[in-house]
């Protein structure tokens, strides 16, 4: 078993309260849900209006397909134009 994980640092100039970062995150995180079938939260800075920090994870038997699947979450979330991507990190774990 395998476990591949996103830490994804996503900006939103502009945004000067809670509620519009919200419903920025609100979008972005449901779309990739939807779409992914990964699971995904948001990990940090809870209380920062310009920044967004998630967590993403997939699980499966093959590092390259959890590798590619969490390349793609990166690639559709620049796509949305919703929210800049400042960094991103994967680590692909394997579990006995």
């Amino acid at each position: 078993m395998r476990v591949g994980v996103l830490r994804l640092v996503l900006g939103i100039p502009g945004t000067a309260s809670l509620k519009g970062k919200r419903q920025v995150l609100n979008k972005v995180r449901d779309r990739i849900r939807a779409r992914f079938k990964v699971a995904i939260a948001e990990v940090e800075d809870q209380d920062v209006h310009d920044r967004i920090v998630l967590g993403v994870a997939v699980v499966g038997s093959d590092a390259r397909v959890l590798r590619s699947i969490l390349d793609k979450v990166v690639d559709f979330v620049e796509s949305m134009g919703v929210a800049r991507v400042e960094d991103d990190w994967v680590e692909i774990s394997a579990f006995p």
